[in-house]
């Protein structure tokens, strides 16, 4: 799957470098061109594997918005022009969709990030999608409300948004710095292979996934979660049928995005390795097995050649708002919205991303 990276703010920038370095370094060339933008100016200084842009320079001078996500949401909208310049020749007629990637917690990113989705909607005719960071349980309340807010509004905004939640790929114990890197590095590997799905790649597979059923999952809109695990394969694929069903699994059980999100409108299972090594019969016991835990008639299975030792297994869901995750996360964005003197929202879960009580950025 071609794409175009837009990293929006610290975290945005941060990730959508260590995506455009992974696929770089696998050789994928999914990756079509990458740009990191914020308003902080010390924060794209350490940018390397994407051009770097500076906006809203006349209103904070460099120093970014401090967490006012309004402010960052202005900035890119008086900036937009520069922003479109500087994506010229990188959005090109390769690229099959674009992503916007933005921790939801802070100011440029949460700002930002569904503003820009909004234009780049009215100018390009790619589906244009986000990836958002959720913040953990434990950052403060302007965390959760500047989530909340940034993501019902990249509800309305985005063609799908895949969401990352904080507490779902860190290793217990770590430092705050070392739980982001080791965040960061699993977002690479896990979305870019997802990237990487029906590209050129050493070895042909029974049943590769092209770019189009990765499009068609997401084409149920709202919110997506991508789940991934794997093992070590045996040589022959025969015997790798219940290994593809346990990584299958793991996957959607305890390795998604979004915790206990399980029921979708629809969903893809790419189990990557060694073709020989792939059994056809497990790719497809693992996709009747996804159908029926999500409760969706619409999901595709498919493997991915991959040089490699280990089966791994991504479960992509599309339409996956109704999960109990975004129920519980919805309810803190609230909550913290209550504690600066705003109202609560409505009770039905999808209603939640909708609901005029919680204030959407514009």
């Amino acid at each position: 799957m071609k794409v175009a990276l837009i990293g929006v703010g610290q975290a945005g920038g941060k990730i959508t470098e260590r995506l455009a370095r992974f696929d770089a370094e696998m050789g994928f060339d999914a990756v079509q061109g990458a740009l990191a933008i914020n308003s902080a100016e010390q924060d794209l200084q350490s940018v390397e594997f994407a051009e770097t842009l500076l906006i809203g320079a006349d209103r904070v001078n460099g120093h970014g918005v401090g967490g006012d996500n309004e402010l960052g949401a202005e900035i890119m909208q008086s900036d937009v022009q520069q922003v479109m310049d500087a994506l010229d020749g990188r959005v090109t007629s390769a690229a099959e969709a674009i992503f916007v990637v933005a921790g939801l917690g802070g100011g440029t990113g949460s700002g930002g990030a569904p503003a820009l989705v909004h234009h780049l909607q009215r100018v390009y005719d790619v589906p244009v999608y986000a990836l958002g960071v959720l913040p953990g349980r434990n950052e403060g309340a302007l965390y959760q409300a500047n989530a909340g807010r940034s993501l019902k509004t990249l509800f309305r905004e985005a063609d799908a948004t895949l969401l990352i939640d904080n507490d779902a790929w860190h290793e217990q114990g770590e430092s705050v710095e070392g739980a982001f890197e080791t965040i960061n590095g699993k977002i690479a590997q896990r979305v870019g292979l997802l990237f990487a799905s029906g590209e050129a790649v050493e070895g042909v597979g029974e049943s590769v996934v092209d770019s189009s059923e990765v499009i068609n999952t997401l084409r149920s809109g709202g919110v997506a979660a991508l789940g991934y695990a794997s093992a070590v394969a045996a040589e022959e694929s025969a015997e790798n049928i219940n290994t593809v069903m346990t990584v299958a699994r793991q996957a959607l059980l305890t390795g998604t995005s979004l915790p206990d999100a399980t029921a979708a409108d629809s969903a893809l299972l790419v189990v990557a390795g060694e073709p020989e090594r792939t059994p056809r019969k497990g790719v497809e016991r693992a996709r009747r097995w996804l159908e029926d835990e999500t409760e969706s008639m619409q999901v595709r299975g498919g493997d991915f050649p991959l040089e490699s030792d280990r089966l791994a297994a991504l479960v992509l869901l599309g339409g996956a708002e109704r999960s109990d995750r975004i129920e519980r996360f919805m309810e803190r964005a609230r909550e913290a919205n209550r504690n600066r003197g705003r109202d609560e929202a409505g009770s039905d879960p999808a209603a939640k991303l909708v609901d005029d009580r919680l204030e959407d950025l514009f």
